[in-house]
Formats: structure tokens, C-alpha cells, sequence
């Protein structure tokens, strides 16, 4: 099946773009700018500009399409939401929605299911009450955006295209989301509940998320609105001890609503408002759970302290040709950016293979670094890796797979690292870090296309617009 996704650059689309590779569907992608999207896109896909809110997208990325699932929208819990916030929340997703149905209704034997974000905000404030996907819209700005929202999602129905919403609740996963923001104080021991306490608080398992995504366009007997959140929904409280257990770190410092208000304005309505949702509806269409319970999913996301970095290039090359020129060390300083200072000093064989020793030497914002690499798992025109003997990271393990793929190689870089100096490197490199190896990939894809005459990803540049 091939697979169009908007707002894939997002937390929850890389997680969706790995679950529909694991299951071999193709991906296309539909983004506002497609230079920033082909550095940040975790998988080698076909990528194509599109504005959401000025016009439908271009034809040509619906070429071959069979399903598209629909994630773009204003980050609702940026800032404070003035009345012009509010509006570019509200219009980023209705706007988009009724371009992208627009589009669709054009196809003719295109897409047959349309798959859109849409979230448990539709509830309002439900106190105590377990809410089904039966409930009535609340009342708030929320719910208003929700229900706006879904009706542009189910317009797609007139089509023809079955269309299918689900309400996300809490979304928690590694390197983004809630818990990229509600990490740092509790890891300090700075943490506490929001609120009362009281609160429910429906979540879901980013990568639980991501399968309901794909459950959802394989499987034809699901449309309407399914609430997209765990069985498990705990109150803030709960969460905020589970949490503390979970990092063995004390949780005493409780926000009160009325600090909540003040800091945020209407916006604490996110962390205020008690939804306690039922999943039994997407359970009865044939979803698993991976992560169930609050704890499980807490200790997957947090206990390890390693970082992944992952990208995806294709070159009109055959395989001997690019493995032959990623086999010379040499060939390192030309993708490596000037900023770095980046140089070999030594090989402990003349050739590489398993078992030899690269000596470089670089700068990381102006601090020399010594750095020696091992080759590990040689394999010659399918794969090789390095590890970090001596260096700036305390782990460093890199894989580079070379792949045949339409008529051409696709590279694979997998990157697995941890920072240094233990929590204090973490809070304060792991930013840093994570930018900086976009800024060396953005680089090394750059050099690897002129090298090699390689297309962006697919890039299609019509109607490309910054932003």
C-alpha cells in the first residue's frame, strides 16, 4: 500500500513513518517545506511541497496513493493562546483538512480511506464521567477546534473515502512530545503534580499510537471517531508518583491552578481538564495494546540511556559503487562539514576491514577532540559499523547499510550514542548533540548528492514554500 502522510516531520510522524516501513507500505509526504523535511525524515520517501492553508495539494502526490493519514496542525501547547494563536490553531486544522478533502474528492480511483489526527479535547472537561465516543462535543475552545475539525474529516465520506478520526490523548515517547518537557524538572527532583491532582489524564504510548495509525488504514471495517489513548487512564496525581517512582526521584513541588492560569492563560485548559477515556472501541476493532499500563510505558521511554539517530538517502548508484567509496576513510573528510575541523590521522591497516582502528582528530564547538573508531560487522557492499573506542561520547555505535533499491542504493545511517557526564550532560548537551548530527547529516546529504547527482528524497518542488 502506498502511504501519503502530512505533518511527518512532527513528534508522532517519525513514529508513524518507522511503523509503516516495518510493514513494507511505500510513503509519500506532504510538507509546508521540503529541504527541512528531507534532513529531518527518518525514511528515504517520496517528499512533496504543499501549504495547507493556502490551496489543496498538488495532483501529483496522490499518484498511486491508497490511503492518507493527516497529522498536520499548530502546535497547541507553544505559548499562550491569544485570540490570533487560537485562530492559526483553528485554521491550521480545518483549513488543512478541507484542502486535503478537496483533493481527494478530485481522485478518480484514488485514496479510499483518509486517517486525521484529531484529539480528547473534543470532550471538554468530563470530570469523574468515563467518556465514550458516543459523548457529545464539551464545551472550550478545544473541543470547538475537534469538532470543527472531525467535521472536515468525515466531509471526505461524500467522496466515497472512508474516513476514520482518532482522538489522541497524552502523547508520551522518547525525543519529543510531553515527556521532552516534563523530564528535565522531574529528573532534578523538581516535580509535582499540576493542579489538584484529580484530573484524569487519558495517555497513549508513542509507538501504540503510531499502530493504531496504521491498524486504522489496513483494516476497512473502522470509520468514524475511535479514541486513541491506553486502557489505562490514571489522575495527574498518579502519574506524577508513577513518574517520580519510575526515576527514583522525589516529587514535591505541586503547581497550583491559579500559577497554571497565570503562566498560561486559557492554554492550562490542557493540563486542567479531566478526561478519563475508554479505548474499548478500537480494542473491539482489533487493536493490541503494546504499552497498557502507565508504568511499563514509563520505564520503556526513560531507563535507557541511549539516543538513536536515524536517516535515509537514495543515490543513482549500484551498491559496489557507493559501498566502494564509503570504504575509504579518506572519502570521511569530504561529507564532513568544515565546522569540525574534521581529520585522519592514522589506520591501523591499510585496508579497511573488521577490526581496524581510524584515528581522527576534530573540534565540537571549539573544544579538540581525539576520536578513534573501530570497524565492527564488516560485510562488503551490504554493511559495516563503527564504534567509539576513544572520543567525545560515551557510546557511539554507527551502521552504515547499503541497500539495492529501484535501480539505485539506498543508504541507511543508524546511529546509536549516549552523552556524556551522566544527568548534567544530558539536560544540557542532549539538545545540542541531537542538532548537531542534523547539522553534519544535512551536510554529508548534500556532498553525497553532488557526488553522486542524487535526488532530494523524491523531493517534487512544485508549489515549495518556506515555513
Amino acid at each position: 500500500m502506498k502511504v501519503l502522510v502530512t505533518g511527518a516531520t512532527g513528534f508522532v510522524g517519525h513514529f508513524i513513518l518507522k511503523e509503516l516501513q516495518s510493514r513494507g507500505h511505500d510513503i509519500a509526504v506532504l510538507t509546508r517545506n521540503t529541504k527541512t523535511a528531507a534532513i529531518r525524515l527518518p525514511v528515504h520517501c517520496e517528499i512533496h511541497a504543499w501549504d495547507p492553508i493556502a490551496s489543496p495539494p498538488p495532483e501529483m502526490a496522490f499518484d498511486g496513493v491508497d490511503a492518507v493519514i493527516h497529522l498536520a496542525g499548530e502546535n497547541i501547547a507553544s505559548g499562550r493562546w491569544s485570540d490570533e494563536r487560537k485562530r492559526e490553531i483553528l485554521q491550521s486544522r480545518t483549513l488543512s483538512t478541507r484542502h486535503l478533502v478537496t483533493a481527494l474528492g478530485r481522485q478518480t480511483g484514488g485514496p479510499r480511506v483518509l486517517v486525521s489526527s484529531s484529539a480528547i479535547g473534543y470532550y471538554g472537561d468530563g470530570e469523574d464521567r468515563l467518556l465514550v465516543e458516543d459523548n457529545p462535543a464539551g464545551e472550550g475552545f478545544l473541543a470547538e477546534v475537534c469538532e470543527d475539525w472531525e467535521r472536515e474529516t468525515f466531509a471526505a465520506r461524500l467522496h466515497g473515502v472512508r474516513a476514520v478520526a482518532l482522538r489522541t490523548g497524552v502523547v508520551l515517547g522518547k525525543g519529543g512530545g510531553a515527556m521532552q518537557k516534563m523530564l528535565p524538572p522531574f529528573r532534578l527532583g523538581l516535580g509535582g503534580r499540576l493542579g489538584n491532582g484529580r484530573q484524569w489524564m487519558s495517555w497513549v504510548h508513542a509507538t501504540d499510537l503510531a499502530r493504531m495509525f496504521v491498524h486504522a488504514i489496513e483494516t476497512p471495517s473502522m470509520e468514524g471517531a475511535y479514541n486513541a489513548t491506553s486502557p489505562s487512564p490514571v489522575t495527574q496525581q498518579e502519574f506524577t508518583d508513577t513518574l517520580a517512582a519510575v526515576l527514583k526521584r522525589p516529587a514535591r513541588f505541586p503547581v497550583p491552578a491559579f500559577a497554571l492560569r497565570m503562566a498560561f492563560g486559557d492554554m492550562a485548559d490542557i493540563l486542567l481538564a479531566s478526561q478519563r477515556v475508554s479505548s474499548q472501541k478500537i480494542e473491539r476493532a482489533g487493536f493490541a495494546f503494546s504499552f497498557s499500563g502507565l508504568k511499563e510505558a514509563l520505564n520503556e521511554i526513560t531507563h535507557s540511556p541511549y539516543h538513536h539517530f536515524e536517516r535515509e538517502q537514495w543515490i543513482p548508484q549500484p551498491v559496489d559503487k557507493a559501498f566502494a567509496f564509503f570504504r575509504e576513510a579518506r572519502n570521511l573528510e569530504t561529507l564532513t562539514p568544515d565546522f569540525l575541523n574534521f581529520r585522519i590521522v592514522g589506520q591501523s591497516t591499510d585496508e579497511i576491514r573488521e577490526g581496524t582502528k581510524i584515528d581522527y582528530r576534530l573540534r565540537l564547538h571549539g573544544l579538540p577532540f581525539c576520536w578513534q573508531s573501530q570497524i565492527t560487522d564488516w560485510q562488503p557492499t551490504a554493511r559495516f559499523a563503527d564504534v567509539q573506542t576513544r572520543g567525545p561520547y560515551a557510546y557511539w555505535h554507527h551502521t552504515h547499510e547499503f541497500i539495492a533499491k529501484n535501480g539505485g542504493t539506498l543508504l541507511r545511517d543508524r546511529v546509536i550514542y549516549k552523552i556524556p557526564f551522566g544527568l548534567p550532560g544530558e539536560l544540557l548537551g542532549g539538545p545540542i548533540v541531537r542538532k548537531d548530527l542534523e547539522k553534519i547529516f544535512s551536510y554529508r546529504q548534500n556532498q553525497i548528492e553532488h557526488i553522486f547527482g542524487a535526488e532530494r528524497s523524491g523531493t517534487k518542488p512544485a508549489q515549495e514554500k518556506e515555513g
